[in-house]
């Protein structure tokens, strides 16, 4: 699961350098947005070893998500800390991070069959 998210932050980082042509100080505030996103992707697809939505996660795990998720936009979008994001590319990542996350759930169970974990 460790090496997706670093491919998925990685293909971001690179569509965001040579695409878009953002300099070195909004990558670094790209790649904080990156970590706390692609991180919370994570977490939900590894909670358990099923699908992701057939267990509903606790109250503290949705709360404390939403509050890390606000705290980060912000702080991204405000330019507080770092150099300002757009807001409509830090809503971009936050929806690459819920595709990655389906993309790896998909993935997560027969890769976990075939290797006995499942």
């Amino acid at each position: 699961m460790g090496i997706c998210e670093l491919v998925f932050c990685t293909a971001v980082l690179t569509v965001a350098r040579f695409r878009l042509g953002l300099r070195i100080e909004t990558m670094q505030t790209l790649a904080s947005v990156l970590i706390v996103f692609g991180k919370q992707a994570t977490t939900y697809t590894n909670r358990e070893r099923q699908r992701m939505g057939s267990c509903r996660p606790g109250r503290w795990l949705i709360g404390s998500s939403v509050v890390d998720l606000v705290i980060a936009s912000m702080l991204a979008i405000c330019g507080i800390a770092m150099a300002p994001l757009p807001i409509l590319l830090v809503g971009g990542i936050l929806l690459a991070a819920a595709v990655f996350a389906f993309i790896v759930d998909f993935a997560k169970v027969p890769v976990f069959k075939r290797l006995g974990i499942a």
